[in-house]
């Protein structure tokens, strides 16, 4: 199991994306890239040279692979459904939040360390819309901890494999919360859009701007693993964990391609939303979570 994880994470990221592009292209009426592209610009920006401003500092360098790393320590910690972690502690939870954090923390910085006002408004629209996401995240967090009475990812996946009414409708507030996450998180439509180069809409594509070569490929490949996990999240969620692993395997695979073309159909038939609406549009997130939260107290512990 610990070689399908190691696997996953390697390869899975660059199929996520491709199937999103793919699926965008199907809906525009074309043929598409194949979906091993992501994969094949990966390894052609390894190969490139890069320009690196004079204005720039070490953070500016080594931000890149800071990011990725911080995403790769998260992945290690969340386990695949029916399966288990590669680090696991109590409250693990904690470090899988934080780290995610610190990955967007150094993107901010770096944007920041260019001087450059451009990267700077990107860095600040980021901001704002993390100081939305991340508390509801952890209230999101609370809640399945409260529902499963365990305090790390594979004992609270386990303890929530539950038919009751009020569970269920506990996964299903959960669920549109983190999808609506992933898609914040991924920079993808109605929040922004990754194809932009619009400067008044542009947030996470900013960012990256003066990047090029293997840092550049570094933070789109960070970015990409970063979906895969909201979206292993997710599916741990809504996968019983009873079902072994190599049916929960097969069912998550299949869950990332629905949450992959339900993305690229997004993309699709809907507009990135104006930017003094994308606050409004997040903020469901941290209803849906504080929903879920409630329905935990009220049903388990009779109130608040």
């Amino acid at each position: 199991m610990i070689a399908v994880q190691f696997l996953i994470i390697l390869i899975v990221p660059f199929l996520f994306i491709g199937l999103i592009n793919r699926t965008k292209a199907v809906w525009a009426g074309r043929r598409g890239a194949p979906l091993l592209q992501p994969f094949y610009d990966f390894f052609k920006l390894l190969r490139k040279g890069e320009v690196i401003s004079k204005t720039t500092t070490f953070i500016f360098r080594l931000s890149p692979s800071l990011q990725l790393a911080a995403v790769f320590l998260a992945a290690l910690i969340l386990p695949l459904p029916g399966g288990d972690s590669l680090l696991h502690f109590p409250a693990d939870f904690v470090l899988f939040a934080y780290a995610l954090g610190l990955a967007r923390f150094f993107m901010i910085i770096a944007a920041l360390d260019t001087g450059s006002s451009f990267e700077g408004m990107g860095a600040s629209r980021e901001v704002t819309f993390a100081t939305i996401v991340e508390p509801a995240f952890f209230i999101l967090l609370g809640s399945l901890v409260l529902i499963s009475g365990q305090n790390s990812f594979e004992s609270i996946f386990a303890s929530i494999d539950s038919s009751d009414g009020f569970s269920i409708l506990v996964k299903i507030l959960c669920t549109v919360s983190l999808f609506i996450m992933l898609l914040v998180e991924g920079s993808r439509v109605p929040v922004d859009d990754p194809n932009t180069h619009l400067e008044l809409t542009m947030i996470h594509e900013v960012m990256a701007l003066d990047y090029s070569g293997p840092d550049l490929a570094f933070i789109q490949y960070a970015s990409a693993l970063k979906m895969v996990l909201i979206g292993t999240l997710l599916a741990n969620i809504i996968i019983p964990y009873s079902l072994g692993a190599a049916l929960s395997l097969t069912l998550y695979l299949a869950l990332l391609a629905v949450i992959a073309i339900t993305i690229g159909f997004i993309e699709s038939w809907m507009a990135r939303l104006r930017m003094s609406h994308v606050p409004q549009f997040i903020f469901l997130m941290t209803a849906l979570s504080l929903a879920a939260f409630v329905v935990v107290l009220f049903f388990m512990y009779g109130g608040f």
